[in-house]
């Protein structure tokens, strides 16, 4: 593959879709593409994906229309495998992830930079209180499972602290995508 693979992981609440607007905002006509994802979750807004249904989910994966595909909090969450495509192309394809999942996407793309967004854990709750998509019991189960993400060996890694202002943040995430895409 020619193209490279940026896979953006984080804690919820961590401001991982608000950063990814931000650089497909300032990196429009290059050659980054930033891929949607397939979630079995209704469209709330603020969020990059296609909602399917379980059975829609299900006859995609069937049909091995996913190059990335996890479950989390009761949904799953695919990505297409025309990612695959837009990388042959030359094209740098930004995804947005899971932690779980990224070991496993590492062995399939191993080209690919791992970054991993930050928040402290006051931000994070606050976030994800004002989100208002879950339950405060499910919350508090969300900022629980803030555990200590472990790098893939060999994995091209970074990490970008977003607890702040989102322009620091939002400029050192679009400098990461400038430098992968250079090559």
């Amino acid at each position: 593959m020619k193209g490279g693979l940026i896979y953006v992981m984080g804690p919820s609440g961590a401001g991982k879709d608000t950063l990814l607007r931000y650089a497909r905002e300032r990196l429009s006509g290059q050659d980054v593409v930033f891929a949607h994802r397939y979630i079995t979750r209704e469209d709330s807004g603020g969020e990059n994906h296609i909602a399917l249904t379980e059975a829609e989910f299900e006859a995609r994966s069937q049909h091995g229309l996913f190059a990335l595909q996890w479950r989390s909090h009761a949904l799953r969450y695919g990505v297409g495998v025309e990612i695959d495509q837009w990388m042959t192309l030359g094209c740098t394809v930004v995804v947005n992830g899971s932690r779980e999942y990224a070991r496993e996407a590492f062995e399939r793309y191993p080209r690919m930079t791992l970054v991993h967004i930050e928040a402290a854990q006051h931000v994070l709750a606050a976030r994800l209180a004002s989100r208002a998509r879950e339950t405060p019991e499910q919350v508090a189960a969300r900022l629980a499972r803030r555990a200590p993400f472990e790098v893939p060996a060999g994995a091209a890694f970074a990490r970008i602290d977003n607890s702040g202002h989102l322009e620091e943040a939002g400029e050192a995430f679009v400098g990461l995508v400038r430098q992968v895409a250079a090559g």
